[in-house]
């Protein structure tokens, strides 16, 4: 599924802020300073939360009806979309840091030819496992 759309609880704090929970995803919690970055924060802890369950070929849960949440003081609800068509792209396309080993003549004979290390390893990579650019 590209779309979900969550209850999240937005419970303000006594000095300053909210604090938002989302009572389908145990442990999915975050804050803002005020609500615009409450709402954002929210988005991006929903989005992280499901790609997570995803990655970990988890169930996701399925939303409650916002009715059946019962608030605590000074709180209230509010519907959270995401679409994660855009979120799996950018974690699919983040770079990682690898170590690997080479030998130390090789890495002076690269290094002398100016090669990009990075490059040349997804060059290799690509070329082992018959991925083409397009």
């Amino acid at each position: 599924m590209d779309k979900y759309i969550y209850p999240a609880v937005f419970e303000k704090d006594e000095v300053a802020g909210y604090t938002v929970t989302f009572p389908d995803l145990h442990g999915a919690v975050t804050e803002g300073d005020d609500l615009e970055e409450a709402l954002r924060m929210a988005r991006e802890c929903l989005e992280l939360y499901l790609y997570g369950l995803e990655e970990d070929e988890e169930d996701i849960p399925k939303p409650s009806e916002p009715v059946s949440i019962n608030l605590p003081v000074d709180s209230f609800i509010t519907l959270v979309e995401v679409r994660m068509g855009s979120i799996r792209d950018e974690m699919m396309n983040k770079s990682i840091t690898k170590n690997v080993s080479i030998p130390r003549w090789l890495e002076r004979a690269a290094a002398k030819e100016k090669l990009n290390f990075s490059q040349v390893l997804q060059y290799a990579l690509k070329e082992r496992l018959g991925i083409n650019d397009k």
